[in-house]
């Protein structure tokens, strides 16, 4: 994985694509720093001779008057400053605020193909919430500090080299003065930086937590309740946040010193240049409109430290949300070696060959494993909780390849294709029925972009869910809302039936498809899989054994291994540990 000590020279490799509007932005700034800088030593030309002017009447000197075309020439002078400086600023804002946002849409979308590629083994390890996190507040976060930021380091870092080369040109020994307090300034940030630093990234890391937290809470809100976890749940969502309180105020505290550290450096500098200042004035050695001009100075310095400074919370929060999200772009892709191409759609013909797997390094869960299926057969996969049965489909999928051994489809070994045009010929029914906020129709059209509606209808028909479509308010035009929760389980499972037969997949995936349904849908959804899984190779993870009777392989794992095959009757009369499983279920109807 690629950990760069500077992320933020990262991030210049989204915003070198909108360099002409960055750049553009940095002139302009540039300009209205320039413009910034020139007004206390145009000011000080208008007081100096204002000053002179008056010393001159009240002295009753010959002809001795207010000089007022030089003091007019000087407020025009001053009015172009100004106008140029208002350009200057709103330009700059106005071409930042282009190439920010679209950079950061690059980074979006960065994101968003990097999510397609990463292993979902990845996605195993890391809270939902979390990841969600990294997407949303912390591009967020760094949107904000690059808006808010750039352009204010970009002004403070000129107006500090501008202003010093005034003080300088002014009067050098003040300038020394001044000049002196600067690196003084810089270290005591830096150090105070340094400190500050660990707590902002384990702010960014507890906030991601927090998240994850609340979307899991949210997501599984009425299980809470069913089981009076509301107290527990409220309880471990205090220490969260009071964890988030403690680091966050080590954060702000520690950053927060810098102000009044600065402030007493910038306050001693004022204070003795305008006692040196004072004396060179009441020693003729410098005028007082000058005077006037070096004391602003003198602020000019200061106040872009102390912006630099209360920028650095924001740089340090941006630098943590920069480190999460390139954690994820750094991420290795799914190893997508595609040596063979398929020339054709799938039979459906599986073989596994030798197959070891583990999910945790010296803890192997799948074991030379064999198999071989036909086209066209169908698969039941039973066995106790933790057998291996999800795992095999996730090997079958690709989602994980295996340890050794290989998996062959049609003679092609499946590592060798790619994945997606190999899982172009695979649905998947699964016990969570997944349906995304839109139409019905849309919905049903995800497993074929290019289906008609006459498709779509036909599908409906053969999933028996076409009448229950058309009672609904809107039929196929009815809108799903976010959590599809405006038609029932069973419905939603039906609907993902209906999506699978579009998509016309060669093999099958079903995978607990009835277990959380009444009686009489699992009738009309054991009938609709029947029509799904015809012509098809289907393997079929069940609780339910009612729904595998008619399977022609029934495989019975536990710890990885096969320990039983056969058909239903075969198992029933070896009476092994598919009768026990079996007459487990169905004990009082044999009764």
């Amino acid at each position: 994985m690629r950990k760069d000590k500077n992320v933020f020279m990262r991030l210049w490799h989204y915003l070198k694509n909108y360099k002409g509007s960055l750049f553009l932005a940095i002139f302009l700034k540039v300009l209205a720093s320039v413009m910034n800088v020139l007004e206390p030593f145009i000011l000080g030309l208008a007081i100096t001779e204002l000053t002179a002017n008056l010393l001159d009447i009240a002295r009753d000197v010959d002809g001795a008057k207010i000089n007022v075309p030089y003091i007019i020439m000087i407020l025009v002078l001053y009015y172009a400053r100004g106008l140029g400086y208002q350009i200057g600023s709103y330009g700059s804002n106005y071409f930042m605020t282009n190439a920010v946002q679209r950079s950061i849409r690059d980074l979006r979308h960065d994101l968003s193909e990097k999510i397609n590629k990463i292993p979902v083994s990845y996605f195993d390890k890391h809270q939902f919430g979390d990841m969600l996190g990294r997407f949303t507040s912390d591009v967020e976060t760094v949107s904000n500090a690059l808006q808010q930021s750039f352009l204010q380091i970009v002004n403070a870092v000129l107006t500090i080299v501008l202003a010093m080369a005034m003080v300088l040109y002014l009067n050098v020994t003040l300038a020394l003065i001044v000049i002196a307090c600067v690196p003084l300034t810089y270290f005591s940030a830096q150090y105070i930086l340094k400190k500050s630093q660990p707590y902002f990234k384990e702010q960014a890391d507890t906030l991601g937590q927090m998240n994850g937290f609340v979307q899991e809470n949210l997501t599984g809100f009425n299980v809470l309740k069913l089981y009076g976890r509301e107290e527990a749940s409220a309880e471990e969502f205090r220490q969260i946040t009071e964890k988030l309180r403690r680091v966050g105020f080590r954060a702000s505290f520690t950053s927060g010193i810098m102000m009044p550290v600065l402030h007493a450096i910038s306050d001693s500098a004022y204070l003795i240049v305008a006692l040196v200042g004072g004396l060179q004035v009441l020693a003729g050695k410098l005028t007082v409109g000058n005077m006037q001009a070096f004391v602003q100075y003198v602020w000019q310095i200061s106040q872009p430290i102390q912006t630099l400074t209360q920028l650095a919370g924001i740089l340090q929060s941006a630098k943590s949300s920069l480190d999460r999200i390139f954690q994820v772009l750094d991420e290795v892709d799914e190893a997508n070696q595609v040596t063979e191409s398929l020339d054709h759609d799938l039979t459906g013909r599986v073989s596994f060959q030798d197959v070891d797997f583990q999910y945790v390094e010296d803890k192997p869960l799948i074991r030379n494993f064999n198999l071989e299926v036909q086209p066209g057969e169908m698969v039941a996969i039973v066995g106790p909780t933790g057998a291996g049965k999800t795992t095999l489909i996730n090997l079958l999928m690709r989602f994980y390849d295996v340890t050794s051994g290989s998996i062959m489809v049609d003679g092609h070994d499946i590592r060798h294709l790619s994945r997606q045009e190999y899982r172009k010929q695979f649905g998947m029914v699964l016990q969570d029925a997944w349906l995304y906020e839109g139409s019905i129709k849309e919905n049903l059209r995800f497993g074929n972009l290019d289906a008609s509606d006459d498709q779509i209808v036909e599908a409906a028909k053969a999933a028996n869910v076409d009448h229950f479509i058309r009672t609904l308010p809107g039929g196929y035009n009815m809108e799903m809302n976010q959590e599809s929760s405006n038609v029932s389980l069973g419905q939603k499972q039906l609907l993902t039936i209906a999506r699978a037969l579009l998509a016309n997949p060669k093999i099958l995936i079903l995978d607990e498809a009835t277990s959380s349904v009444d009686t009489r849908l699992e009738l009309l959804i054991q009938k609709a899989m029947k029509k799904l899984m015809e012509g098809r190779t289907s393997f079929v993870i069940a609780h339910r054994l009612s729904t595998i009777q008619e399977a022609d392989k029934i495989l019975v794992l536990k710890d990885g291994q096969i320990i039983e095959q056969g058909n239903h009757e075969s198992l029933l009369a070896d009476k092994g540990f598919y009768y026990d499983l079996y007459m487990s279920q169905f004990a009082k109807n044999a009764e």
